[in-house]
């Protein structure tokens, strides 16, 4: 028996994103149940994966549901040392857990004002004050993760974790047009360009479009890179 992730809407589920990413990108093999927010049978789905009120979601080979994402991170970084989910240096490695843990908690400025939406990409977007400061405070962040970086283009050098839990916001970067410096810029690059999201959000295109995601802005192509 394997593992069991339940996730919802590929294009707009960031929290999704998060659960899949930690299996698919460091080859932990996986059985994926698919569900749609919203949607009447969202409920219903979930009760198979009790006590769990949202998505992601995993039930273990042993039957124990985890119902957050970063215990689900944490578990498979135990359970799967080998994989590499959290950097081997232990600075490294504790400020990678820094960074995730103040992204599961924090910028909400941001999740509200730019829910994450894979489909499509903005321009003129309005930024508050509000949001200003949680992207001053993620530039910050990133630029503090990649002094301590190893070899490699991510924020602690290899991929891992931090990536993990950083890629929706990456993509609310690129999706929504937001002003970032250079150095920022080549992170969500990065992003951009990996192959499973790539994957991730070929998927989510392949499903119906949800409408309490739509917003008014200018819609432009979605950005190869910015």
């Amino acid at each position: 028996m394997t593992y069991s992730l339940l996730i919802a809407d590929r294009s707009y589920s960031s929290w999704s994103l998060r659960g899949w990413l930690t299996f698919a990108a460091f080859g932990i093999p996986v059985d994926v149940v698919n569900t749609r927010l919203y949607q009447p049978g969202f409920a219903e789905d979930l009760k198979s994966f009790h006590p769990a009120r949202t998505v992601p979601a995993v039930r273990l080979p042993e039957g124990a549901v985890l119902t957050d994402s970063l215990a689900i991170a944490e578990e498979m970084a135990t359970r799967h040392p080998e994989a590499g989910l959290w950097p081997e240096a232990a600075t490294a490695r504790a400020i990678a857990r820094s960074l995730v843990s103040e992204m599961h908690s924090g910028f909400m400025a941001l999740r509200e004002a730019c829910p994450m939406n894979l489909r499509t990409s903005y321009n003129g977007v309005p930024i508050s004050d509000a949001v200003r400061a949680d992207l001053d405070r993620i530039e910050t962040l990133w630029a503090y993760a990649r002094e301590h970086a190893g070899d490699g283009p991510w924020l602690l050098g290899k991929y891992s974790l931090a990536d993990v839990f950083y890629a929706p916001v990456a993509m609310r970067i690129a999706g929504y047009g937001l002003s970032v410096g250079p150095e920022a810029c080549m992170y969500v690059n990065h992003h951009l360009r990996e192959p499973n999201f790539l994957k991730w959000r070929a998927l989510g295109l392949e499903d119906e479009p949800q409408a309490t995601y739509k917003r008014s802005y200018i819609h432009v192509d979605w950005p190869n890179a910015i």
